[in-house]
């Protein structure tokens, strides 16, 4: 009885010892195959990483995970920016170029810093501009009321191709200028489709619909992720947040508050930005009080008669168009005649900015505070130096 005993339990010893072996040599294989590039693993990883903090943008996301990949999520900031409602396509592992790394799945894989690159809107190239990256830049739509000079120079060169409007997008130039990803507007015109189809990453930068000033321009963030820019993206921010909330600082306790409306007519309707928009953010910020106070959208058409319920007697009144030639109250009456019964017109209040005169589009996303102190300089002219001059806003003449 006691021989079978001893023989059993040194059988069970065996066996157990064998069984711990095979799985110490599965995981010593599994280790060596993920360290030698074993293929590319797509399986997620335990540790999601460390979130890196975004102060205002609330359109994207990053984590950093110890092994130098980045986990960039990416959602409508006017929408819901829960798990379940992130669209597809919309989540990116920032791997270090030449390094293999386990991604997620859900996540697609990009190689950082990246080398070429298309951009698509004014607002995607201000960030470019902000970081001193133009070198990244081998395409982009168009020239139309473009004014950087560097930028300009490398189209008539050829360094930088214009590949079309959202919609009529050449694909052989988009092929020839080789980008390794495509920054996009995904909720504009659209028109994706056929760049779709060359296989290119596209990446959809969403700053447009930020809610706040300083959450737009904290898009410079998002694409130095790409560019290994990281530092210099955190330097150029830092400034813009410093002066942005100094200035706002003053505007808070001003006594008197103005009324301000934004805004024209074109066709039947009158495009008005909603209660919730960055610019009415902005107003706020400058210590005026927006007409749609109460108004929890990012923008709404209306009819005339509506505004004019609303801004009859509105203090001020904001334009931003591109009117050829000098713009001016006569040519603000000649478009809709009854214009001249807002009391901003009558009192020459009209606060003006020609896009064809002025680089609003491409410097403006990471000038919010350059923004704002124009908007204060016209507000309260006590609280801003007396010889201040306006970059983008002045009162039309």
């Amino acid at each position: 009885m006691t021989f079978y005993d001893s023989t059993t339990m040194k059988a069970s010893q065996r066996l157990l010892h064998r069984l711990l072996m095979a799985v110490l040599t599965v995981v010593a294989v599994c280790m060596f195959a993920a360290c030698n590039g074993g293929g590319r693993p797509t399986t997620a990883v335990a540790d999601d990483g460390e979130n890196i903090e975004i102060r205002y943008a609330r359109g994207f996301t990053v984590r950093q995970r110890a092994d130098g990949v980045r986990l960039v999520d990416v959602a409508d900031p006017q929408g819901d920016n829960d798990d379940d409602h992130m669209p597809i396509g919309y989540r990116f592992a920032l791997v270090p170029r030449g390094e293999e790394a386990p991604v997620p799945d859900g996540y697609t894989r990009v190689e950082v810093p990246i080398r070429r690159t298309i951009t698509m809107t004014a607002l995607q190239l201000s960030n470019f501009t902000a970081l001193g990256a133009h070198d990244y830049i081998r395409g982009i739509t168009g020239t139309k009321n473009l004014y950087d000079k560097d930028i300009l120079a490398r189209v008539a060169s050829g360094d930088i191709v214009k590949i079309g409007m959202e919609g009529e997008f050449d694909t052989e130039l988009v092929l020839a200028a080789n980008p390794d990803v495509i920054f996009i507007s995904p909720f504009k015109r659209g028109g994706y489709d056929a760049i779709k189809e060359t296989g290119i990453t596209l990446i959809p930068h969403l700053g447009y619909k930020e809610l706040d000033p300083l959450g737009q321009a904290e898009w410079v963030k998002f694409v130095a992720l790409f560019l290994g820019l990281e530092a210099k993206a955190d330097s150029v921010f830092s400034g813009i947040e410093t002066r942005y909330n100094t200035l706002k600082a003053k505007a808070q306790n001003v006594k008197q508050r103005p009324t301000v409306f934004s805004g024209e007519m074109h066709g039947s309707n009158w495009y008005a930005v909603g209660g919730r928009n960055h610019l009415a953010q902005m107003f706020r910020d400058a210590g005026a009080d927006y007409i749609f106070h109460n108004d929890e959208t990012g923008g709404v058409n209306i009819e005339y008669e509506q505004m004019y319920s609303l801004a009859a007697n509105a203090d001020y009144w904001r334009i931003l168009n591109s009117f050829k030639g000098d713009f001016n109250y006569e040519a603000l009456l000649q478009s809709e005649p009854r214009n001249e019964l807002f009391a901003a017109f009558r009192n020459r209040h009209v606060i003006y900015c020609n896009m064809r005169q002025t680089p609003y589009y491409e410097l403006s996303p990471v000038q919010p505070d350059i923004l704002l102190a124009d908007l204060i300089a016209i507000f309260h002219p006590d609280l801003m130096p007396a010889d201040y001059e306006p970059t983008f806003y002045r009162l039309l003449k």
